[in-house]
């Protein structure tokens, strides 16, 4: 327990000084590039800031786990507590239990903090302070279908639940039925509520003895029921920074209109499966590093270490987009080189348990 106990403290110690570097730098060089594009607004740069420096986070957030891993097990040689752990009778298993615990313990945390939009969406929120110079992010000339129905929206305020410039052409037998017009909607108790607006109604046949078409104002429409403004944006633009609840929602979404779920599927094991390369990684680097400087030089293998863990997650990286863009499917890109880190990291567990 003693043993776990200060292990854990060095290893989050390491891990949240290398993060606040990484990010800093990160962060840094992003705003030194992007001053003279951000708006005067000394509010929204500093939204901007901060939304970036949780982009940051978001991305960088495994890596700092590998490299405190790394920082904490030559901290334990040089100062040889890694010696005297062995001599009082801890195995490799009992030094190397505390950086799997308290790595996975944080990566659970990281997936959950993708329930929150601020954190998954925030690289998305941070480009459009950049572009637009404003906080709110607005989805302009959208264009798709739902159930029965074609659903033009001018423009998109999610965050507020609100759409400008709607238009929705309804469709049955495969002939246009009724057009609905309205200057805006607004998402209300799982429906899109048009206080006022203007509905064209075409007769079912055209004849002489129809009465042609009918044109009245209709109060308080209630359509496109279960349709959450929050995830239109995302899944016809082709974005992919969804919360989990966004995502979920999404994924029944696409499956009742029988529209290919592949970007939300990538989006979940993005967000469920892919952070959890960071304790396989800590397990399968921890038994080469060696127990003493006598046996190996420490910087050279502190150098090896950390190159291996950037060409390794800069590989995951690369599968990761390449399933983004749908260039190999998401199970071989998120989750077999996981699943393969996994195996890896389950042998070197499993024999120098046995060793001990």
């Amino acid at each position: 327990m003693l043993a776990f106990r200060y292990i854990s403290f060095h290893y989050i110690k390491y891990f949240l000084v290398i993060l606040a570097a990484l990010v800093m730098f990160l962060v840094g060089f992003d705003y030194m590039e992007q001053a003279e594009k951000l708006s005067d607004s000394v509010n929204l740069v500093l939204i901007y800031v901060v939304y970036k420096i949780f982009f940051a986070m978001d991305m960088l957030l495994p890596l700092s786990l590998v490299f405190a891993m790394i920082a904490t097990k030559i901290f334990l040689i040089r100062s040889n507590a890694l010696v005297s752990f062995y001599s009082l009778g801890y195995s490799r298993i009992d030094v190397l239990r505390p950086f799997v615990v308290v790595s996975s313990t944080i990566i659970v945390f990281y997936v959950f903090f993708h329930t929150f939009a601020s954190f998954a969406r925030a690289d998305e929120k941070a480009e459009n302070i950049k572009v637009n110079a404003e906080y709110l992010n607005t989805a302009r000339n959208l264009f798709f279908t739902f159930e029965n129905s074609y659903i033009y929206f001018g423009e998109l305020l999610p965050i507020k639940e609100k759409a400008i410039d709607v238009r929705i052409f309804i469709i049955s037998n495969n002939s246009l039925k009724e057009v609905i017009e309205a200057k805006e909607a607004n998402y209300k108790d799982d429906y899109w509520l048009i206080e006022d607006a203007h509905v064209i109604q075409k007769p079912e046949k055209i004849d002489f003895e129809s009465s042609g078409i009918i044109v009245q104002d209709s109060q308080n429409l209630k359509i496109l029921q279960g349709f959450r403004p929050k995830i239109i944006d995302q899944v016809y633009e082709g974005k992919v920074n969804f919360t989990i609840p966004d995502a979920i929602d999404a994924l029944v979404l696409l499956q009742k209109q029988n529209i290919s779920i592949d970007t939300v599927k990538w989006a979940l094991y993005k967000t469920f499966i892919h952070p959890f390369f960071v304790p396989c990684m800590v397990v399968i680097i921890f038994f080469f590093v060696p127990i003493s400087p006598r046996f190996l030089n420490i910087s050279l293998f502190s150098f090896g270490a950390i190159l291996a863990s950037l060409f390794t997650w800069g590989t995951l990286f690369m599968l990761l987009e390449l399933s983004n863009n749908k260039t190999i499917p998401s199970e071989i890109g998120v989750i077999a080189p996981v699943v393969i880190l996994f195996a890896v990291a389950l042998r070197q567990w499993r024999k120098y348990r046995l060793a001990s």
